[in-house]
């Protein structure tokens, strides 16, 4: 474990620069109308308050955030929920979407360009140092611990990784290292992963976290752009030169991972799927669930929306409004019908005699009196007529709404109006 160091922490001298600009297609049809970083999650927040959450709660006050595919819900949400910093006390928050500022033909070409495009908004910060994250993974980590790795290693660049077991890292960028953690070689996707010096069986997965020295990191980004053959992408294209050329070290996600008191496992998803979405999603809802999102000391910020509590009410044989197992937030109202192991996110209406289990459901949706849902996801804002039974019948289902490899249904609006 990495212990802190005294004195003035790195992290003020730090600039966090979330990369929020992808859509997320394996999520399907829950990205048509938002980028992934967007997607509700956990009952309130969005995908990417977990990042910059973390960057927070790290000390780092001065955060970028790139944005690009339909990118208004996510701008609207920071907008509303990130909009406490204060220029006064040396902090900021700059909402970087893709404007064309190189050339009125060039959109952000990939995670570095992203970047690039961007480099005197960045110098007009003046940070020391550079912490390049992805906005789109679930994940609690403390950036402050692998920032002084980096400086005590006297890396050119230091690469967040999980340990994972080595066949399941063949969708990741993967490190091969030394015995003290130095990257010797950096594989997109490989076939066959390389294992960890001395533990063969795991390999060393890229999470998308990168510190940089901020000089260092604006010479590479210009190298870069000038190279006609680059794809403009940090796993692609940046890391591999400096694994050739410099000196880039593996960071360990548990040696920087906070847990709870009661958190077992270094919890880190990527909910790049429908199921793996559902199945985190319904993770919260276990007595003591792997991810805490009641921990006081690393809270996750969000959007706080003015809303009335939440609300269950009849109390009578087959007409009694209860949730078990479940995360309800304000202004639901649960009238005379069960929910169980479910997520209700605000301004959910459940009508009487309707029948939850397993469900996923996202802000302002209505269902109606004697529905039946089970292992589904239904997106913001969908009504479901009363009496409409989903999850029973895979091949009726399949008809009318997305169905996953695992055979989770999802349903949003457009699927509704066509029925």
């Amino acid at each position: 474990m990495i212990e802190r160091t005294s004195g003035r922490p790195l992290a003020r001298d730090a600039m966090a620069y979330v990369l929020a600009g992808g859509r997320g297609s394996r999520l399907m049809e829950l990205t048509d109308r938002r980028a992934k970083p967007a997607v509700y999650f956990g009952g309130k927040s969005r995908i990417i308050d977990f990042a910059l959450s973390n960057a927070i709660n790290s000390g780092i006050r001065r955060i970028g955030v790139a944005t690009q595919y339909k990118a208004h819900s996510l701008i609207r949400h920071m907008q509303r929920g990130w909009n406490f910093m204060r220029p006064e006390r040396n902090e900021s928050f700059d909402i970087l979407p893709a404007s064309q500022r190189v050339s009125e033909n060039q959109w952000y070409e990939g995670t570095a360009d992203a970047v690039y495009q961007n480099i005197d908004i960045i110098a007009a910060h003046a940070p020391k140092y550079m912490v390049i994250l992805a906005g789109d993974h679930i994940y609690k980590m403390d950036y402050e611990l692998m920032l002084q790795q980096h400086v005590n290693s006297g890396a050119n660049v230091t690469v967040g990784c999980l340990v994972v077991p080595r066949m399941e890292a063949t969708g990741f960028g993967v490190m091969h290292v030394d015995g003290a953690d130095n990257i010797t070689a950096f594989i997109e996707k490989p076939k066959d992963p390389p294992g960890i010096p001395g533990d063969e069986g795991m390999a060393l997965a890229s999470m998308g976290i990168y510190v940089f020295n901020t000089e260092f990191l604006f010479e590479q980004l210009r190298r870069d752009a000038d190279d006609p053959a680059s794809s403009r992408d940090f796993g692609g294209d940046i890391i591999p030169y400096i694994v050739k050329h410099g000196k880039a070290v593996a960071h360990r996600f548990t040696n920087s991972c906070i847990r709870a008191a009661e958190e077992i496992e270094e919890y880190w998803r990527d909910v790049g799927t429908l199921d793996a979405y559902f199945e985190a999603n319904l993770d919260l809802t276990d007595t003591v669930p792997k991810l805490n999102l009641y921990d006081r000391d690393w809270p996750i910020w969000t959007d706080a929306v003015v809303a009335a509590p939440a609300k269950f009410v009849h109390d009578e044989d087959g007409r009694r409004g209860f949730a078990v197992s479940s995360l309800v937030s304000g202004d639901c109202i649960i009238s005379g019908s069960e929910v169980r192991r479910s997520l209700l996110f605000t301004g959910v209406k459940i009508g009487s005699f309707s029948n939850v289990s397993e469900a996923v459901i996202l802000p302002y949706c209505n269902i109606g009196r004697g529905a039946k849902l089970s292992k589904v996801i239904i997106d913001s804002g969908v009504r479901i007529p009363e009496g409409m039974v989903i999850g029973e019948d895979p091949v009726l289902d399949a008809q009318r709404f997305r169905v996953s490899e695992k055979g989770v249904v999802l349903v949003t609006r457009d699927m509704m109006a066509k029925l």
